[in-house]
């Protein structure tokens, strides 16, 4: 088993970024509020995107409550008082808060949230910034703006449709009632539920097998997909450079070896490739 190594150390205390082999694992730690976000915490984000998307050996990123859980209450509403009192600094906060939750979607690499107990407003935003959700019976899901007065961010609302579609979206953002795991599992707020206490260990077992897969083929999976979802659909010469740099690949020349011989595919030496800001692969 791969030693655990930190892998940034300059975060906000109640949070931690550590690597196993080729899953790093962001971990959320403030037990006395519920791992509410603080505004510190939202702003230590971005920078741990950039570390996990800077290490070429990490090919996927874990986001989980410590021990049990849960995932998160959301931001911390109790210091509203001082950090997000009057419109600017209300805009501020939010322009925070979304640089965060962008910053995680925007990853190149697949991103996990180990979902276990409370995952409400912002927490909820963290959760579906990431690419995949798995939940334990006891997770809990809500978006809540209707009960503070906030109107959510554009972006983060369009995600929510998108994943579960304008009538389930509807429910959740006009209502700010929360729905039990099997509900999510249900409208596909969440991909798998298990028992609390395989949980954990099915999350780190789906990182695993998506640490294993080609780095190049699902670096440009999620790359398209997020250009289908912004309505291309269409061949053009940006996807063209991806199927271009596929064909000269290692790892097709791994994958179609290993098929001709019977055997699994080892992509374990290929070190993830480097995307752009628009999606483009960089070393082309």
């Amino acid at each position: 088993m791969a030693i655990p190594c930190v892998i940034m150390t300059e975060l906000a205390e109640e949070l931690s970024l550590v690597t196993r082999g080729p899953v790093a694992t962001l971990t959320i730690n403030r037990p006395d509020r519920h791992n509410a976000f603080s505004l510190r915490m939202w702003s230590a984000l971005p920078a741990v995107a950039g570390a996990v998307e800077a290490d070429r050996g990490v090919r996927v990123l874990l986001i989980r409550g410590a021990g049990r859980g849960p995932f998160s209450a959301g931001a911390d509403i109790a210091e509203f008082a001082t950090v997000r009192t009057g419109e600017r600094a209300a805009a501020e906060y939010s322009a925070t808060v979304h640089r965060a939750e962008r910053a995680i979607a925007g990853l190149s690499k697949p991103t996990i949230a180990l979902v276990r107990g409370s995952c409400v407003g912002g927490g909820c935003e963290l959760a579906l910034a990431c690419d995949l959700r798995i939940a334990d019976e006891t997770a809990r899901f809500g978006i809540t703006p209707a009960k503070l007065g906030v109107i959510y961010n554009q972006v983060s609302t369009a995600r929510v449709v998108h994943t579960v579609g304008p009538a389930w979206a509807r429910y959740l953002l006009l209502t700010g009632e929360l729905l039990d795991a099997d509900t999510a599992l249900r409208i596909g707020l969440v991909h798998q539920v298990h028992p609390a206490e395989s949980a954990a260990e099915s999350a780190m077992a789906l990182a695993g097998t998506l640490a294993n897969r080609a780095p190049l083929s699902v670096a440009g999976a999620k790359q398209f997909i997020r250009r289908a979802v912004e309505g291309a659909s269409a061949t053009d010469g940006w996807a063209d450079r991806w199927y271009t740099a596929s064909y000269r690949s290692a790892e097709y020349e791994e994958g179609i070896a290993a098929f001709l011989d019977k055997r699994p595919a080892d992509f374990s030496g290929l070190p993830w490739p480097v995307v752009t800001e628009d999606g483009s692969l960089a070393d082309l």
